[in-house]
């Protein structure tokens, strides 16, 4: 492989512990990496609003892709710079779909600031639930001012149902994300994945894949696994990510993150007790 310029990693069940800790080994290694003129950017699912709880972030990474590849986000300035946004009608259309497959299903959309929610979506966020409530979904997709996914939830559901109703179905022009919710599935604008986000933010900085070392866990991080020169799943990945992955680390548990950047930068975390 190249030298590493980059090191991108998605948050939830991959860098972050149990209960979404960011260990001190964790952030030992991301400082050491940024120190040795490595970039580090945090690849999630999550909306920007998160890190306005986790503010640790502005110190650990460099820029922010969020929301499976639409927006990204600069943890310090707290500016986002870039916004891929969902057609509505394409949404509504796609949702009209899934309804008649599934009945049960209730939406939202997720705008990054909040969630604008229809009556019936009960799925809550656990870093920073901001919410709106609407009539309807045609009155959610209206007063988001920037529709940045779908959101499909079942009560008591499985992702995997949802998945499967989903893949038979034409999408008019959306992009299926299974993000690790058990019970949830989102939609984003067609092209747009973790993927091409960070193609494009190192594209934007003269970065090709060779140069970029990829951590991740869920099907949501497939693309990017893929796409990366070098790619790790951890432990506990799902297997579609583990298959994706050029290689394997620890669990995220047991910080295999940061075991991994250590053995890149030469530099073990000296944890303090």
């Amino acid at each position: 492989m190249d030298a590493v310029r980059v090191i991108a990693t998605d948050l939830d069940r991959t860098l972050l512990g149990p209960a979404g800790t960011f260990t001190e080994r964790a952030a030992a290694a991301l400082a050491a990496a940024r120190a040795a003129g490595i970039a580090v950017v945090a690849v999630t699912a999550r909306p920007h609003r998160a890190f306005e709880v986790w503010t640790w972030a502005a110190d650990a990474f460099d820029d922010v892709i969020c929301a499976g590849g639409t927006t990204v986000y600069d943890p310090r300035t707290r500016r986002v710079t870039v916004n891929h946004t969902l057609a509505p009608a394409r949404a509504a259309s796609t949702a009209e779909r899934l309804r008649a497959a599934i009945p049960r299903v209730t939406f939202a959309v997720e705008t990054g600031y909040d969630i604008v929610a229809e009556p019936g979506y009960t799925k809550r966020d656990s870093v920073l639930d901001r919410r709106r409530r609407c009539d309807s979904l045609e009155d959610s997709l209206a007063a988001a001012a920037s529709p940045l996914k779908l959101l499909a939830h079942v009560e008591g559901g499985r992702a995997e149902d949802l998945v499967q109703a989903a893949s038979t179905l034409d999408l008019d022009g959306l992009l299926l994300h299974q993000a690790g919710s058990q019970d949830q599935i989102e939609f984003g604008p067609a092209g747009v994945d973790k993927a091409t986000g960070l193609a494009a933010w190192c594209l934007s900085r003269g970065v090709e894949a060779g140069h970029v070392v990829a951590f991740g866990d869920s099907p949501a991080d497939v693309s990017m696994l893929a796409w990366a020169g070098r790619s790790y799943a951890v432990a506990n990945a799902h297997p579609a990510a583990a298959a994706a992955a050029t290689d394997q680390c620890a669990a995220n548990t047991d910080d295999g993150v940061a075991t991994v950047i250590e053995a890149l930068t030469g530099e073990p975390a000296t944890l303090r007790h």
